[in-house]
Order: C-alpha cells, then structure tokens, then sequence
C-alpha cells in the first residue's frame, strides 16, 4: 500500500501510523540489537539502563495510544512484537553470557511464542481472544528478573534474582494455561 492509499478513516496509511505510540514501538525494536550487544559486551549497568528505558517506552506507548485515542493496526501488530522480541533478547543473551539458566528461557519462550500464534490463529478464525488478567503480573515479574540478572552486584544476588526469575516462569506457566482454560470453558457453554 503506498501513502496516497486511503484508509476508512480518511487518512492515508502514513498519517493514520505515524503517531508518538507507534514511534515509541518502532525505536524499542530498533534499540533491541543495542540491548543485545551490551548485554553480550557485557556491560551490564548500561544494559539495564536501556533496558529500563525500554520498558517505560513500552508502558507509555499503550497509554498515550489509548489516552489520545492512537490505536492503529500498525501498533496492535508491532507493539506485542517489540514486547516479544525485547524479552527474548534479553533472556537468550543472558544465556549466552552464562548468567540465566537456559531452561527458563525455553520455558519462557515457548510459552510466550505458543499463545501468541494461538490467540493470531484464533484472531484469524474470527475469535478475539483478550489478554488475560494474569499478564500484567507476569510482564512485570519477567521485567522484574531480567533487570535483576542485570544488574552487576555480585554472586550474593544469585538467589534473590533466581527466585524472582523462577517466580516469572511460574506466572507465565500459569497464565498460560489459563488461556487455554478459559477458552474451553468459554466454548463449553
């Protein structure tokens, strides 16, 4: 589609995307190999520092969109994107620098990946499948943990960032499942 195309809103493809929610979630995914790269240099305070920076980037973009009325296709698209892509990132860099056990990371990743790919398959098939409660706590849990691994204080934060790690792959196991629960039970009826 180029920028003359007409969308039902008036507005051309551009102007209807072009917005300060859809900026923010274009620079979060262009920061990510930048992410990767401290994290892999292993220059950690910085990582953390973008990371967070992300992160708010990641919490101001859905509710500028929805507090000025910003939603575009473009953003409900990109934005779990980045969201995704930022989390794996971290937790497979954190992998290869030897810091994050590799199981919580598939675990993670294949739950992530799964219901994603469920709830397009799903869109696709004329269901809107919402997200769920339990999202919000275990986006922060995760959050929580990979900012935790990043930061360089030493072998006496092992534990405290291993339990807030496993505490997140506990929650994303869970609501998870919860997806697949509710739905059935949704149909059942």
């Amino acid at each position: 589609m180029n920028t003359t195309d007409r969308q039902p809103s008036g507005r051309n493809y551009l102007e209807e995307n072009f917005n300060l929610p859809n900026v923010l979630t274009s620079l979060r995914i262009i920061f990510i190999p930048l992410f990767a790269w401290l994290v892999l240099g292993e220059r950690f305070w910085w990582a953390l520092a973008l990371f967070v920076a992300l992160m708010i980037t990641d919490k101001l973009d859905g509710d500028i969109a929805r507090a000025r009325n910003l939603i575009t296709d473009f953003g409900k698209i990109a934005d779990p994107i980045a969201d995704k892509a930022l989390m794996t990132t971290a937790l497979v860099c954190l992998n290869i620098v030897g810091l994050l056990p590799v199981w919580m990371t598939v675990v993670i990743v294949i739950r992530e990946f799964g219901i994603t790919f469920w709830r397009m398959w799903m869109l696709r098939n004329g269901k809107v499948v919402p997200a769920s409660k339990g999202g919000k706590i275990k986006t922060t849990l995760q959050t929580l943990a990979v900012g935790l691994y990043l930061l360089p204080l030493g072998d006496w934060m092992f534990w405290p960032r291993y339990l807030v790690m496993l505490a997140a792959v506990l929650v994303t196991v869970v609501t998870g499942v919860q997806y697949l629960l509710d739905y059935r039970r949704e149909n059942a009826r």
